[in-house]
């Protein structure tokens, strides 16, 4: 599954480790979702991953 949480957590200025933190994920998961080396995340991360970066589901991770 394509996603665009680097890009948008870049343009949010949030650090990997910060999102991390607001996710209650940890940096080692958010790298993998980023690189897309772990893909399918359940959709509850999904929703904390959006919500984290203020964004729709939708939007992040590219989904209809």
């Amino acid at each position: 599954m394509e996603n665009k949480i680097r890009e948008i957590r870049k343009e949010e200025g949030i650090k990997q480790y910060i999102l991390a933190e607001m996710t209650g994920l940890s940096e080692g998961y958010i790298c993998h979702l980023e690189k897309g080396t772990r893909d399918n995340p359940s959709y509850k991360t999904m929703v904390k991953i959006s919500r984290a970066l203020k964004r729709q589901v939708q939007e992040v991770f590219n989904i209809c």
